[in-house]
């Protein structure tokens, strides 16, 4: 598992509107900053810095069609974050099952 995957996911996501971003572009595919911005309330300058951030994260990609740029979610980046926070989960279910267990034989 590389921890730095995982660190740039977090920070990416640590911020509200690259959240609302990532599901935006996972429920539509592919959109143009421009796109996005429409339906948040942040510029379009400014979208384009947190789609920089979730790209640099490995979140999403980005395609030039013409002179649009086109972004779309990458998910594989997610599916390692999500497989080091479920070992993470059942190393602390462990733990407290023999906390619990301990306790039950006292």
């Amino acid at each position: 598992m590389d921890h730095d995957v995982v660190d740039g996911v977090l920070a990416a996501l640590a911020e509200p509107t690259r959240r609302r971003l990532l599901d935006l572009l996972a429920a539509h595919g592919q959109a143009t900053a421009t796109t996005l911005a429409g339906g948040l309330p942040v510029s379009r300058q400014a979208i384009v810095k947190h789609l920089t951030v979730l790209d640099a994260a490995g979140l999403v990609s980005s395609v030039k069609i013409g002179r649009e740029v086109r972004y779309g979610v990458r998910p594989e980046a997610l599916d390692e974050t999500a497989r080091w926070m479920a070992a993470l989960a059942a190393d602390w279910d462990r733990r407290l099952a023999k906390i619990k267990r301990i306790a039950e034989e006292s």
